[in-house]
């Protein structure tokens, strides 16, 4: 088991990963958590379906009555709805401040639990237990949200969780769908941070079936390492921070564009990062190996263009009402190596042009 410890200026707390480490729950709870009352478990239904019930057998362990709130699995959770059921149950259940939630699932699961933990008596400690690979950028760095029709994650808070416990296990049922959505992820913060680690992605994985094992684990390492790194200078995105929505302008334009759920947030990602990439080449006179890492995608079934029936202006649109965007104006991670990143503010038309060009 590897362990980590996450330092922001409002928490420090440790992630743990490994494998088979699921049963060590009630003690990662006693260690991080005072006098805990309650617990709660907020889940998805297709992980509800496999893991819920041994959650819950080990929490018996050492609560009596573990309580469970399960939700519909994919983004279109994250809503203003789904999030009032929460806090209406943990009311109901009797929940108060020595309460703590518990998300287990994927990045859905751990955005909506944690933003729910956020405010619910304006601030309950929560632990995240992520079941996807997507979830190894999620569950660190404490960013809790739910979505609006008008962007996404718009609505949230900054609440750090108190500890992360990273069964690598809990992967095995992961549909290669959402390893590849995760996979994209761990490729940016390889793009914007690390080329040694970078290297070792396009030599050790070439298909979705050498993420598993020890690479997997070295993966996983590697990539919430980064993000800890990041998050450790700039806990709420007011400069380094910002690096990690490389790809992400694009990818999130897509994700609400095509109607959340549609697409999978890697696969919006992935085209978002050939998309950076390309524009990173044009503007700085450079050359990246754009061609050669969208070759790379498309051995993983990454999309690398934007989908024929997305409008180009709409998407600039709400690419203009991202979080990043000032003014009006589109913001960029953009690079100009390898592990060397730079903020750009693009002008409307010049963006438009990118777009239109980009297949």
């Amino acid at each position: 088991m590897d362990q980590l410890t996450i330092s922001t200026k409002s928490k420090t707390y440790p992630m743990y990963i490994g494998t088979d480490i699921l049963g060590q729950l009630p003690q990662v709870i006693k260690d991080t958590c005072q006098s805990v009352s309650k617990v709660l478990v907020i889940s998805d239904e297709a992980v509800a379906d496999i893991y819920l019930e041994k959650v819950i057998s080990i929490l018996h362990q050492q609560y009596d009555k573990p309580l469970s709130f399960i939700i519909p699995a994919g983004e279109s959770a994250k809503s203003f709805d789904m999030y009032y059921q929460c806090q209406t149950y943990a009311l109901e259940q009797g929940l108060d401040r020595s309460s703590v939630i518990l998300a287990l699932g994927g990045g859905v699961v751990g955005d909506l639990a944690g933003f729910v933990a956020a405010t619910f008596m304006r601030g309950i400690p929560f632990i995240q237990i992520p079941t996807t690979l997507l979830a190894h950028d999620s569950a660190v760095g404490g960013k809790v949200a739910i979505n609006h029709e008008l962007g996404k994650n718009m609505i949230g808070a900054f609440h750090q969780p108190n500890a992360v416990l990273y069964d690598i296990d809990l992967m095995k049922s992961l549909p290669k769908i959402e390893l590849r959505s995760g996979f994209a992820e761990v490729i940016k913060h390889g793009l914007i941070w690390d080329p040694d680690f970078y290297n070792w992605l396009t030599e050790e994985i070439t298909s979705l079936d050498d993420l598993q094992g020890e690479k997997l684990q070295y993966a996983v390492l590697k990539g919430v390492s980064v993000k800890a790194k990041v998050v450790s200078e700039d806990e709420q995105e007011k400069g380094l921070r910002a690096i990690l929505n490389f790809g992400h302008t694009l990818g999130h334009a897509i994700e609400a564009e095509s109607g959340y759920g549609k697409i999978t947030h890697g696969d919006g990602v992935a085209i978002g990062m050939i998309f950076a990439l390309k524009v990173s080449e044009n503007i700085y006179k450079i050359d990246l190996s754009s061609e050669q890492i969208k070759e790379w995608f498309s051995l993983f079934g990454f999309p690398t263009s934007i989908p024929q029936e997305l409008d180009k202006t709409k998407l600039l649109e709400r690419m203009k009402h991202d979080k990043k965007a000032t003014s009006g104006k589109v913001k960029m991670v953009l690079l100009k190596n390898i592990g060397e990143t730079v903020i750009q503010d693009i002008d409307d038309d010049k963006l438009l042009f990118y777009l239109n060009e980009f297949r």
